[in-house]
Order: structure tokens, then sequence, then C-alpha cells
């Protein structure tokens, strides 16, 4: 009787831990376990390292809030700012000196035009050079401007015309290379120079169209060859 009363002691004792043991079980599964799943759901998952080696989507960039250049050139308002690119340039007549210059560029001319150039005074035949480097665009003989030459410089950003020259010099053509202080025809009087009046008429012009070679934004030469400005 000992025994069996000492073996239902040992089972109910048992009973007891299993029973104690399921409630401790189902109260953690409850306000623990259940708990930390919800806030590990909340946080999102954690980004598993990318060994991907293939191309990446490139990062969103904010619009820039600086607006564009025009891409079309024709529809500036104003020239195109002076640069450094190309140096100083050469009086265009040899052996004319900066004090010599005088600033005719805001004269009148016949017809309410403006001169919008310089005329640079010398005797008949005296050298006329390129100003700079570039490439000789047009040859033109016109009524006003007698014998001429357009060159543009190696940029491309701007004009030089050359106007009543007495001839051209011997081997310039056009598309021709020209470096700075080349020779390229003489001072004179055609045109509607006057007859005697001897001078090279000079003119800078900002590019518009490169094949447009009479048109541009006009540009003093004075304060440029004078070495107040460079191009």
């Amino acid at each position: 009787m000992a025994k069996a009363s000492t073996a239902k002691r040992i089972l109910a004792v048992l009973y007891l831990l299993v029973l104690h043991g399921t409630i401790v079980w189902l109260l953690l599964d409850k306000y623990v376990l259940r708990e930390m799943s919800l806030a590990e759901w909340s946080a999102g998952p954690v980004a598993a390292p990318n060994t991907n080696e293939g191309p990446q989507a490139a990062p969103v960039s904010m619009p820039s809030l600086t607006p564009s250049p025009d891409p079309n050139p024709t529809m500036l308002l104003t020239p195109k700012p002076l640069s450094t690119e190309l140096g100083k340039l050469l009086i265009p007549v040899v052996g004319v000196t900066p004090e010599q210059l005088q600033d005719t560029y805001t004269d009148s001319r016949s017809e309410g035009r403006i001169h919008n150039a310089i005329d640079i005074m010398a005797p008949g035949g005296t050298p006329v050079v390129a100003v700079a480097d570039g490439e000789i665009v047009k040859f033109h003989d016109s009524e006003a401007g007698g014998i001429t030459i357009y060159q543009i410089s190696v940029d491309k950003r701007y004009f030089f015309y050359y106007a009543h020259l007495q001839s051209r010099a011997a081997g310039i053509a056009e598309g021709q290379t020209v470096k700075q202080g080349t020779v390229i025809g003489y001072v004179g009087d055609t045109g509607n120079a006057g007859p005697g009046n001897t001078h090279l008429h000079f003119s800078i012009n900002a590019v518009v169209d490169p094949k447009r070679f009479w048109e541009g934004f006009d540009i003093n030469p004075y304060p440029i060859l004078r070495g107040e400005k460079s191009l």
C-alpha cells in the first residue's frame, strides 16, 4: 500500500509540473514571442548584401535649377563673351602702332549706317596680315567694300573682315588655313573708300553661323587691337 501511495504522489507531481510548464509556454507565446515577431515585422526585412555584379540602377538625381545654355545660337540677343583662347590680336596693318589707331567704330556712314568697324590709315601697298590663326573662308569683291577677305578664327567663334584692299596676297586662297602674321593682302582704296583714301577697313563679328560669313554680332576692334581686351 505504501508503494502505491508513493507512486501516486510522484505521478501527481509530474502532472503538476507538465501542467505548469504548458501554462508558462502559452503565456510566453502570447505576450513575449508574438510581440517580438510583430516588432521585427514592423521594422521591415534587413537587406541582404548585394552580390550582383551586373549593372545597377542609376541613382535618382534632383533636376538642376541652373538654366542650360540656349542650344540655338541664332536666338542669342547679345554677343558671345570675349575669351582668352585666341590671345592678343595683331594690328592687321604692318608698321601701325596702337597709339596710331583711331576709334571710328561708332562713326556714322551714308544712309544712316553706323561704321561698326575701324579704319586703319596707311599708304597704299602696305602689307595686311592675319590678326590671328584661322581660315580664309571667303573672297568677296563689292561696290562698297572693294576687294575683301573674310577670315574665321580657329575656334569658329569670330569673323575678321578686311576691306578696301589694293589686292590679295599671292598664294592666298579660300579655304586656306593661315597663321597669325601671314600677309594676306595690301592696303588700298577700292570700293567706296574714295580715290587716294588708302586705309584698311577692319571689323570683328561674333559668329552666329559659320556658313554665313556676312552676319554676326559686331565687336569694336579698337580696344582689342590696342591690347585693352583680348578675344
